[in-house]
């Protein structure tokens, strides 16, 4: 569910940052005695147990809020699906929920702090730009972690629910889990795909930071910016998706919420950019090349700052796609996860 981002180069590492770079600047020379080593997947992944943990700690806290509303009978999810009302037998299927759940926040954190590395930054921050960029960084993979578990999770609850063979039910779970097009049943026929998509970009789009030495900081900067798009994913597939957000109310409104400063950071970003080279000049470049990007520099800002406009109606407004409660259960209007 979620959009990992990997952090802009560390300003210290031997790649020039992108949050940092005044200019179109290449790779230094090798690194210099004392310097900083470059960050490495083993490296973040130890640094990385304090964030997790704190993760998994706040899973389990949405867990037992999602377990107490569904035994209480006050969850939209039971207004849904009324054969959920037994929270026991489904106890798998809600930690699934809650592994979502905290997969979009810590992705909607780490899209948050990338934009605040790569863009301007405030001028006070609790942290230093390289303790940033590490939380950056393990949020990232924790992120990954979490929508791994989600989707395994789902997997697993539908293995222990499927009447057939072991191995038939394994391997139905992870077609309908894990394979695109293979779960056919109601709004999860584009639900799952989506959310499909945003995990097997994530993992790909998280990893290339620790191999941008590699590939060239060109175009790791160039795969880096697809990151929103899995970010967009993950929104989209929790709110196809997600029976907490499933009718109109407060909590689906919230999830729209939290992406204004999303699309703000984003629209300061391309405002304002910390390259020179992604700056927009007054006037477009004689050349039909030098147009095309200027048209197309222009055009993205403009997008993202109709979303922005778009985002702020919607919240504004209340109609945010949900379904109408039906009218047997208007109580869950005020009662959503």
């Amino acid at each position: 569910m979620t959009n990992p981002s990997p952090a802009p180069e560390p300003a210290a590492a031997a790649e020039t940052s992108e949050s940092a770079a005044p200019g179109d600047r290449q790779v230094p020379g090798p690194r210099r005695a004392g310097e900083p080593r470059r960050p490495t997947l083993r490296s973040d992944l130890r640094a990385s147990w304090p964030d997790g943990l704190v993760a998994l700690v706040i899973t389990a806290a949405v867990f037992v809020l999602l377990y107490l509303r569904i035994r209480n009978k006050t969850s939209s999810t039971v207004t849904v699906m009324p054969f959920m009302a037994d929270a026991g037998g489904f106890w798998m299927y809600f930690l699934s929920q809650a592994f979502g759940w905290s997969a979009l926040l810590w992705a909607w954190g780490t899209v948050i702090l990338g934009l605040l590395l790569s863009g301007p930054r405030p001028s006070r921050l609790p942290l230093s730009g390289p303790r940033l960029e590490r939380l950056h960084r393990t949020t990232s993979l924790n992120t990954i972690a979490l929508i791994a578990a989600h989707a395994l999770l789902f997997a697993a609850e539908l293995v222990r629910h499927d009447t057939a063979a072991w191995n038939s039910a394994v391997a139905t779970a992870f077609v309908e889990a894990f394979v695109p097009g293979g779960y056919d049943s109601g709004t999860g026929r584009v639900a799952i795909p989506v959310g499909q998509a945003a995990l097997y970009l994530a993992i790909p789009l998280g990893l290339l930071f620790y191999v941008r030495h590699r590939i060239g900081p060109k175009t790791w900067r160039v795969l880096h910016r697809c990151v929103i798009v899995v970010y967009v994913l993950s929104v989209w597939h929790t709110l196809l998706y997600g029976t907490n957000v499933w009718y109109d109310g407060w909590f689906r409104t919230g999830v729209w919420l939290l992406q204004l400063p999303i699309a703000a950071l984003l629209l300061l970003r391309l405002l304002r950019p910390a390259r020179r080279s992604e700056k927009l000049p007054g006037r477009p470049g004689a050349s039909a090349g030098a147009r095309t990007g200027w048209v197309l520099r222009l055009g993205g800002r403009l997008v993202v700052a109709a979303v922005l406009v778009a985002l702020v109606a919607v919240v504004a407004s209340g109609r945010d796609g949900g379904r109408s409660v039906p009218p047997e259960d208007t109580s869950s209007t005020h009662n959503h996860d």
